[in-house]
């Protein structure tokens, strides 16, 4: 198991170095420290320093190895780390610098989460604009974002019911560890997301055309769903089976991509773009089209369809 290495510059008193690891092997979650003074464990030392340990000396700083046990990794990895910090920063030690491969990735899943507002908040504003260039609408792109959040929020609970909560954890062959992995449940945001939109832009420029020609939003929604309907429920059988074959993988990351792509898109293609989809456009009927004078003037400028 990788151990945490926390640097601590300035501090080079062997008493507070010492005082520093005992406090360190006190906490929850720690199961040893090493240390220029000797091991610890349990707010003792348990070795005195041997020739090994002159590899936490420096000429103005000293470090130390602590070791979490696998239990506090698992639980709170975070918590733990803050712990290991604060109790540093609240010894001797005037700066506290904490590395090893749980620290880096408890940092990068800080980072990540931190961002995701900015992330999330692009990726819609981007596609709003993009879907009002294409139809003219607020309307449409504003749906589009309700429908494509609806299907997000499928594959998110069932992430959680499956890999989270560990239901059909014996039928898919993993142990469920009570939470998700940050980064996988983003990655497949992105990807479905994309996705979702495509088959929106499908549906939408041939519904857009109808209505061009005919000028009956009812017959227009109609035809679009029949032109678009066979093109789009051929899409997502094949990607829902591609990805569906990760769900034979030992690794859980991967169960948790293939299973969670492949029910947001047969929900995406089924219920949202062939049910709900034309639904709220026959309800909204002419209202579909509308858009505030400027606003239609910026369409008829950059329509991406000239």
């Amino acid at each position: 198991m990788d151990a945490l290495q926390v640097l601590t510059p300035g501090l080079t008193d062997r008493s507070a170095i010492a005082d520093t690891a005992r406090d360190l092997s006190r906490l929850d979650g720690i199961a040893q420290v090493d240390a220029l003074t000797g091991s610890y464990a349990d707010g003792r030392r348990i070795l005195e320093p041997g020739e090994s340990a002159e590899r936490f000396e420096g000429s103005d700083a000293t470090w130390f190895s602590v070791v979490a046990t696998q239990d506090g990794l698992s639980d709170d990895p975070d918590a733990v780390i803050a712990e290991v910090r604060s109790t540093v920063a609240d010894g001797a030690a005037t700066e506290v610098r904490v590395g090893g491969y749980p620290a880096e990735l408890a940092d990068f899943r800080t980072v990540l989460v931190d961002r995701l507002p900015l992330v999330f908040g692009l990726v819609l504003l981007v596609t709003f604009v993009i879907l009002f260039l294409m139809t003219g609408s607020l309307l449409l792109p504003a749906k589009a974002m309700v429908l494509n959040t609806l299907s997000m929020a499928v594959m998110f609970g069932a992430l959680v019911w499956i890999f989270q909560d560990g239901n059909l954890s014996s039928a898919l062959g993993f142990t469920a560890t009570g939470a998700l992995e940050p980064s996988i449940p983003i990655l497949m945001f992105c990807t479905a997301f994309g996705l979702s939109m495509d088959y929106e832009v499908f549906m939408l420029s041939r519904i857009k055309e109808e209505y061009h020609r005919v000028g009956d939003t009812t017959a227009a929604v109609a035809a679009g769903l029949e032109r678009s309907g066979p093109l789009i429920t051929s899409a997502a059988v094949i990607l829902a089976a591609s990805f569906a074959t990760y769900a034979s993988s030992g690794i859980v990351y991967l169960k948790m991509l293939g299973l969670g792509m492949a029910v947001v898109i047969l929900v995406d293609a089924t219920l949202i773009r062939a049910v709900l989809v034309p639904v709220l456009m026959r309800l909204a009927g002419r209202a579909n089209w509308w858009a505030p004078a400027p606003l239609r003037r910026v369409h008829t400028r950059f329509d991406i369809e000239d």
